[in-house]
């Protein structure tokens, strides 16, 4: 089956390919030589998956789609403040070659030549004469691969470029540029020369919408403030004059080019590059505005259609009883763990995590704290926060630690990027712990909870045989029997006690310390407690499927099959009430599986 996104996109390609009003740029006679026939499209998703269609590989000039990325480059290389102190951020509501300056004498905007030229003098006045390298190089990385330059096209537009030398001298008169103004626009007229194609453009748009990080090569290029100010002004200036009528009908940040490119960044979602060479009356691609209008009107894309639901970011919200750790543990254990279930809460969040979600989120949190002392929220399934999230559950942290609640988040690990969205170095709170696994969380939430109730007091003393679950209701005679029939062992912490693979002929009592049962990739499958059996699967199987090892030192009576089998000779009954201990144990183990079932179901 092929994705349904690239029939939708062959069908726009084919619909419109037929479309030839408009013209080829005139005013660059090098930009007369582009087939006007040419038509690609591609489009480029945050975790890197392209698509293509048409004449997606056919190389042309980047032109005024440079702009974009060249202004990016001053915020992220010179800071804001300065490039914001030549260069204004206001629609211009003129042609994009306009000789007019504001009121304070600054270009409208950097998407207008005035404040393209602009943008290079900033960059060349900061790098000299490798102001272009740096420049070519930035935008090789926006695709993702080395970009060459059309030579021929650089130097007709050099040729022919008076408007844009009249243009940069009006900016030297107001010192908006300070360097050589032939030296200035030889880097200008070089970057618009820079080829590229549709795809390269939907990798370049691609990395914008993923907040400045290349979704093919994992480069971070530029900062997400950056991205956050690129894309504003390409939304209100992008597309020439048809700006607001762009806004309007397709609002998806986009800038457009001469030499017939469009790029569209829909943030957080993906990157669209088309290329067509005939232009409308705006400089727009005829062919690229019809294929971002369909994709934005069929798929609902535009930047303010929204409607998002903040409630469904809680998938679930259950207290410790319902969902346990895999910690099996004994009675006086599970009695603890039953009287005073409400005091561990877990809710687990889904989704990107904005201002809003965030907002619902910290409300549901308020109710935790009276009922939950110990409160865990796990993130495995969040795959970003915004800042204005991050600083709603600091100061929602810091509110539950005020009324003595223990918070525990997991889920993520600290040095991703949802962990240093999540946890700033500056958030430190004394009853804030983190684990990597959610069950790991609900494990730790539990010991603390037992602890507090004295329940550790029962892990200190040997168990008996007698609270054996397995061995419930055997006589004493029994039970000091199969004491005899057994052999004592004991185990280091970190010992292998069983092998996946290993014949299952012997089964185990666990008198004092803890064990897990592991899958041979390391993935736990449970914990057992004192006073449990382990490898009692060696009744019904004849090979064992997991591992166990030794979490701490362990004292165990390993019961061989070989000497059960002839107990069970002689004592039939009693063989059957061990069997039928067994039934109750995996019995119960099969409710606690059910109940997790339907935990997920209603959700």
């Amino acid at each position: 089956m092929h994705p349904p996104l690239r029939g939708f996109l062959r069908r726009c390609h084919e619909q419109f390919v037929t479309d030839d009003s408009g013209a080829v740029a005139d005013y660059i006679p090098e930009l007369t030589r582009a087939n006007p026939g040419h038509f690609g499209v591609s489009l480029a998703t945050i975790d890197g998956y392209v698509y293509e269609v048409g004449d997606s590989a056919s190389p042309f000039t980047i032109q005024s789609i440079s702009k974009a990325f060249v202004f990016a480059l001053a915020l992220e290389t010179l800071g804001h403040e300065r490039v914001e102190s030549v260069i204004g951020v206001e629609p211009s509501g003129e042609a994009f070659n306009s000789i007019r300056l504001t009121g304070d004498n600054k270009p409208f905007n950097p998407m207008v030549n005035a404040g393209a030229i602009a943008c290079s003098g900033l960059i060349h006045q900061h790098e000299g004469d490798g102001a272009f390298d740096v420049i070519h190089r930035m935008l090789g990385r926006f695709a993702g691969r080395e970009l060459d330059v059309d030579e021929a096209v650089f130097a007709s537009e050099r040729a022919t470029g008076d408007r844009n030398r009249a243009i940069a001298w009006l900016l030297r008169n107001y010192s908006v540029l300070r360097d050589d103004v032939d030296a200035v626009l030889d880097v200008y007229f070089r970057q618009c020369a820079v080829l590229v194609t549709a795809r390269d453009l939907a990798v370049m748009a691609a990395t914008l919408a993923n907040n400045g990080c290349n979704p093919l090569t994992g480069d971070q290029i530029v900062s997400p403030y950056v991205v956050a100010r690129t894309l504003s002004v390409m939304t209100s200036s992008g597309m020439y004059d048809y700006a607001g009528e762009w806004i309007y009908r397709v609002g998806i940040p986009a800038k457009s080019g001469v030499g017939g490119g469009i790029i569209a960044a829909l943030p957080a979602q993906l990157g669209l590059g088309t290329f067509s060479p005939r232009l409308d009356s705006h400089g727009n691609s005829v062919r690229g505005l019809k294929v971002c209008e369909a994709l934005s009107a069929h798929f609902g894309l535009h930047l303010l259609n929204r409607s998002d639901d903040v409630r469904t970011c809680i998938i679930r919200d259950y207290n410790a009883a319902a969902v346990p750790s895999r910690r099996n543990r004994p009675t006086f254990e599970l009695k603890i763990l039953q009287q005073h279930a409400s005091a561990i809460r877990v809710i687990e969040l889904v989704g990107a995590l904005s201002f809003a979600v965030m907002d619902y989120v910290s409300r549901r949190l308020a109710g935790a704290a009276p009922q939950a002392a110990l409160l865990i929220l796990d993130f495995r399934r969040v795959p970003s926060a915004t800042t204005a999230a991050s600083r709603l559950f600091e100061e929602a942290l810091a509110g539950l630690a005020a009324d003595g609640a223990t918070i525990i988040v997991a889920g993520f690990e600290k040095e991703s990027r949802l962990g240093q969205a999540i946890f700033g170095e500056d958030i430190v709170l004394p009853k804030l712990r983190h684990f990597l696994l959610l069950d790991d969380a609900i494990e730790w939430a539990e010991d603390q909870l037992i602890y507090r109730y004295g329940g550790f007091e029962g892990l200190a003393k040997t168990i008996h045989l007698s609270e054996q679950e397995l061995l419930a209701r055997l006589t004493s005679d029994e039970l000091d029997y199969i004491t005899a029939i057994g052999v004592a062992r004991s185990f280091k912490t970190g010992d292998r006690i069983i092998a996946a693979g290993e014949p299952a002929d012997s089964l185990f009592f666990l008198q004092s310390g803890m064990v897990s049962v592991k899958l041979p990739s390391g993935a736990r499958l449970a914990s057992i407690s004192p006073g449990m059996a382990f490898g009692e699967m060696a009744l019904i199987e004849r090979e064992r499927s997991a591992d166990v090892w030794a979490d701490t030192m362990v004292q165990c009576l390993e019961l061989p099959l070989s000497a059960y089998a002839t107990f069970r000779k002689s004592h039939p009954e009693t063989g059957e009430l061990i069997m039928r201990n067994l039934a109750s144990l995996l019995s119960k183990r099969l409710m606690l599986a059910n109940a997790k079932v339907n935990l997920l179901s209603a959700y």
